[in-house]
């Protein structure tokens, strides 16, 4: 029989992240620090909104691009807040999920021969679906010393005449790491420089606990040479309702839109209805799970440091990315015996890019309890790893 498998599944490596939550879910009253997903329950107004839509028997598709209400409120949102301007009609398309929108970013921009820049430690799917799109990652890893964040000059020397895009995402997933305005801009002049077009993840955005989010898009020659992706799933605990957007030049939209009308068709009128709801009413909600995020976010890194592993405030999203070399163990060695020690999960930097090595993720979307519980537990797997 002929190789059933393509190539390229051949190649594409399983998600680091994926055998440990298998592990978990093999074990009783283990405290999961593991998932990104917050821990509160959708505010139930959002809830009610696609109740009322049933009724209305809105069950139907949509657009290919999504419904033009919530396209238009995504537009008013990204002006007021960001200060940066689109087309509802022509320049945002709903996806499912933002992990849907960075596939079709890439597959829509880059292919066979080209290189696309992915700044690590990153979200899993980054490298993975450059190569579904035929193109060559090309890794920049970032380092704790410099917290994790993106510098021009490292910049410079990964570009090759093959470099179309650069990927990022801050703040970041799984460091917490922030760029301010400069150190954006600073990346942004290299991208103008070079011709670079930049797929720009900003699910955290609304995670940001010190100073303001800057929005790529809203900077100066950036707007059309920017994909900018977001959505409802951190901000407004909306993980399973699978609601992105993506916002851009109308021509790259259009190319996301035809790949996205054959791979998916729309996104789910029942999660589009309830994104609407929470853009009109869903702020004060989203405010105060922000708030209480930045509470355990304070709780749990003073734990950490207060245990012997090093770390840093992460400035936005909610997970934690401590320093375990003090132990002497790898990101893995150490994430497996705290979770057959301990009963705590946590997930390998290493998942994330080598460059994660040392490091573990830990979210902090847990209830206190849980939160205190699983430092506890740690301070006792540390006495038993000095």
């Amino acid at each position: 029989m002929r190789q059933r498998l393509s190539l390229v599944a051949q190649v594409l490596p399983p998600s680091g992240i994926r055998r440990f939550f298998d592990l978990v879910a093999t074990m009783p009253e283990v405290i999961t620090l593991g998932v990104g997903e917050p821990d509160f329950a959708t505010p139930w107004h959002i809830c009610d909104a696609l109740l009322h839509a049933l009724r209305r028997g809105e069950t139907s598709y949509t657009s290919n691009y999504g419904l033009l209400s919530l396209r238009q409120a995504i537009a008013e949102m990204l002006a007021r807040d960001y200060g940066v301007s689109y087309d509802p009609e022509t320049e945002i398309l709903i996806t499912v999920g933002v992990s849907e929108a960075i596939d079709l970013a890439l597959r829509a921009c880059v292919g066979p021969g080209e290189q696309v820049i992915v700044a690590e430690p990153c979200y899993v799917a980054y490298k993975a679906c450059v190569i579904l799109a035929g193109a060559e990652p090309v890794i920049v890893p970032t380092t704790a010393a410099e917290g994790f964040k993106l510098r021009p000059e490292a910049l410079w020397t990964a570009l090759t005449p093959r470099t179309k895009a650069l990927i990022i995402s801050y703040p970041n997933n799984p460091t917490g790491a922030v760029l301010t305005r400069e150190e954006l801009a600073a990346i942004a002049a290299v991208a103008i420089d070079h011709d670079l077009l930049v797929i720009s993840d900003e699910i955290y955005a609304r995670l940001t606990y010190e100073g303001q989010h800057t929005c790529l898009a809203s900077l100066p020659d950036m707007r059309d040479r920017t994909i900018l992706l977001n959505g409802f799933s951190k901000a407004y605990a909306m993980t399973g309702w699978r609601v992105g957007f993506a916002a851009a030049p109308a021509d790259i939209l259009e190319a996301m839109m035809r790949i996205h009308s054959y791979t998916a068709l729309c996104a789910p009128i029942t999660g589009q209805n309830a994104a609407l709801e929470a853009l009109r009413a869903g702020r004060p909600e989203m405010e105060s799970m922000i708030a209480e995020y930045d509470q355990r976010r304070r709780l749990f890194v003073k734990g950490l440091n207060d245990i012997g592993l090093e770390c840093p405030p992460p400035q936005g999203a909610f997970y934690a990315f401590p320093s375990i070399h003090a132990t002497g163990l790898s990101s893995e060695e150490f994430c497996e015996k705290l979770l057959y020690e301990q009963k705590v999960a946590a997930v390998p930097g290493t998942a994330f890019g080598a460059c994660g090595e040392g490091h573990i993720r830990c979210t902090y979307a847990n209830s206190m309890d849980n939160l205190k519980e699983a430092l506890r537990r740690l301070q006792l797997f540390m006495h038993a790893h000095p």
